[in-house]
């Protein structure tokens, strides 16, 4: 549950994206009347009052990093959905929240200018994040309800997290913190997510339950030990993508 004291903290934090250790985003989900975690008639099992349009996939690909490229990666994140009986919703589409490199004489692509503007709303129908700049914490930190709690599957399901077996809590995002290609030289995305094998690269990942390690970002935690399917294990995770619907 979270406190005043915590909605009080999170009000004058500014320009900081990644939230603290366990912290809920009350602010966005007042918007919208999304009910707050664990409450309402979503929390207790009565069906969503609002269409899913973000889920964290239940089962990775099991190919490592390799899913084809950001249009193999939007692929499964709409067979998930259809798998799941997730009406499609009129304009909009399936997309991975992934970022892109320049490669072959094509720019860098952004994951935050692939999801469209929101809002977006999780299988329970709570409100994840009205818009991209809430998403990202553009303006104020913890605008955003992605959290252990919130973060659910394609079935509405939690995603094992830091502290349970096995932590699956690595998503991949080949991001920066803001939603965007990290620049460089260094490979952050295997080969824009074409890779399965090691020493061809990492990716950065983010961390769905914002638990683990000194950096508790949603999007841009750390970089995997390399692309393969068991050292995305390795680092606690499992291949997992976050999916929007795009508007």
């Amino acid at each position: 549950m979270v406190t005043a004291g915590a909605v009080a903290c999170a009000s004058f934090a500014a320009f900081a994206q990644a939230p603290a250790r366990g912290q809920a985003a009350p602010t966005g989900q007042a918007q919208q009347g999304a009910a707050p975690q664990g409450r309402g008639a979503a929390g207790r099992g009565a069906p969503a009052q609002n269409p899913t349009t973000f889920f964290v996939t239940g089962v990775g690909k099991g190919d490592g990093a390799n899913y084809g490229g950001l249009a193999g990666a939007d692929a499964y994140c709409a067979q998930l959905a259809q798998a799941a009986n997730l009406p499609a919703q009129p304009g909009r589409t399936w997309r991975a929240y992934l970022s892109a490199g320049a490669a072959n004489g094509q720019p860098s692509v952004n994951a935050r200018d692939r999801i469209g503007a929101g809002p977006w709303h999780n299988a329970r129908g709570a409100l994840i994040a009205a818009n991209v700049a809430d998403l990202h914490g553009d303006v104020q930190r913890d605008r955003n309800s992605i959290n252990k709690q919130q973060a659910l599957s394609e079935k509405g399901q939690a995603i094992p997290g830091a502290g349970d077996t096995p932590n699956q809590h690595d998503i991949l995002t080949g991001s920066d913190s803001h939603g965007r290609a990290i620049a460089g030289e260094m490979d952050t995305t295997c080969g824009n997510f074409t890779r399965n094998t090691d020493g061809s690269g990492s990716v950065m990942v983010g961390h769905h339950d914002r638990t683990g390690g000194a950096n508790t970002s949603w999007n841009s935690a750390h970089g995997s030990r390399g692309c393969s399917q068991p050292n995305l294990v390795a680092t606690g995770g499992a291949g997992l993508l976050y999916c929007f619907a795009a508007n």
